[in-house]
C-alpha cells in the first residue's frame, strides 16, 4: 500500500494521519504477534510494537497541543494492513514478516515526510524523525530478521 501521510498541507492533518497510521500499525503488530510461531521472532515484534505505543502517545500529545484530533483508532486501512498478515499467516513466519515489511514501508514514508512537513515545530520534528528512525530499524530487521 503506497501511503499519502505526510503530504498534508496543515500540521495538524498531518498529525491526525500519522495517528490513524500508527493505529492501523498497532492492529497489524497485534495480529502478528498472535500468528508468530517462532518465539525470538514473536520478542522482537513485541518490542517493536512497543515502538508505535510510543509513537501514539507522543501523537495525541501534539495532536492536543495543536487542536487537532487525537484518534483513538485506525481507519479503514486497518483492513489492509491487518489482512496482509492474516493471509501471509498461511505460508509461515517468514511471510508474515514480510507482509509487516510491506506495512512498513508506509511508516518509513510518512515519517520521512514528517520530519521535513513545512509547518510542523521543531519538537514535532524532532518527534517525527526518531519515529522515522524507530520505522527504518523495524523494517531493516524484517528484511533479515535474526
Amino acid at each position: 500500500m503506497v501511503t499519502t501521510v505526510g503530504t498534508e498541507t496543515t500540521y495538524q492533518d498531518l498529525v491526525e494521519n500519522l495517528l490513524l497510521l500508527e493505529h492501523d500499525a498497532i492492529a497489524a503488530y497485534d495480529q502478528t504477534i498472535e500468528r508468530l510461531t517462532n518465539a525470538a521472532y514473536k520478542q522482537k515484534v513485541v518490542s517493536f510494537k512497543a515502538d508505535h505505543d510510543r509513537h501514539v502517545q507522543e501523537l495525541t500529545q501534539l495532536a492536543t497541543a495543536a487542536g487537532a484530533t487525537a484518534h483513538r483508532e485506525g481507519d479503514v486501512k486497518q483492513l489492509l494492513t491487518t489482512g496482509k498478515v492474516a493471509l501471509a499467516s498461511i505460508m509461515g513466519d517468514g511471510a508474515i514478516l514480510t507482509a509487516m515489511r510491506t506495512n512498513e514501508e508506509d511508516t518509513v514514508t510518512a515519517y520521512e515526510r514528517a520530519s521535513r512537513h513545512a509547518e510542523a515545530p521543531q519538537d514535532a520534528r524532532r518527534i517525527f524523525e526518531r519515529a522515522h528512525a524507530d520505522e527504518l530499524r523495524h523494517r531493516e530487521w524484517m528484511s533479515n530478521p535474526a
